[in-house]
């Protein structure tokens, strides 16, 4: 299964999470397998501090792994390594019908945003290629495909469009669009 790579962008506090939040049962719904990769800028503290796997870490542990029945999770230090790139955390993950990124704003993949334009922000569709649709609670005075923010029907049947016509584009390669080539 090759990955179709979609990102979910907005300003803080627009709805990003919200709406992936509500897409995941929909596509569940649908017999389809999603990931989601989130970015931060801030320092992830996934275990608290004094927990064994914390202490692990801060000992100086290049990877700890923390596994039981139901879920597990590593946390890798990067030390003086580089961020690793969206492709390289896509490897990561396994292979899932529709990857959802928030953030990771630099790499070249296609784009919905969340835009409420009564939050006074000013939206990255305009002078942002690669926003090729808005999820949004207004109307917009846009060429792009507009669409109702709490209509997750909708947004996601917009979704699985994308997809398909990306994968059945021949000479994609991949099951995404040129502007999805996360060759590392």
């Amino acid at each position: 299964m090759h990955p179709f790579i979609l990102g979910i962008t907005g300003t803080s506090g627009s709805g990003k999470t919200t709406l992936i939040t509500a897409l995941l049962p929909w596509f569940r719904a649908q017999g389809l397998t999603v990931n989601v990769i989130k970015h931060s800028h801030h320092p992830l503290e996934l275990e608290p501090p004094g927990k064994d796997s914390a202490r692990f870490r801060a000992a100086g542990a290049a990877e700890v792994m923390v596994a039981s029945p139901y879920r597990f999770a590593i946390v890798r230090e990067l030390a003086d390594e580089a961020e690793p790139t969206l492709a390289e955390q896509v490897a990561r993950l396994r292979p899932a019908h529709i990857t959802l990124v928030e953030g990771f704003r630099r790499e070249a993949i296609p784009r919905i945003e969340v835009y409420r334009p009564a939050h006074g922000r000013a939206p990255y569709y305009p002078g942002d290629p690669s926003i090729v649709a808005l999820a949004t609670d207004a109307r917009m005075d846009t060429v792009l495909p507009c669409m109702a923010l709490d209509d997750i029907a909708q947004v996601g049947g917009f979704i699985l469009a994308m997809r398909d016509h990306a994968c059945a584009t021949p000479g994609a390669g991949a099951c995404h669009s040129r502007a999805v080539a996360l060759a590392p």
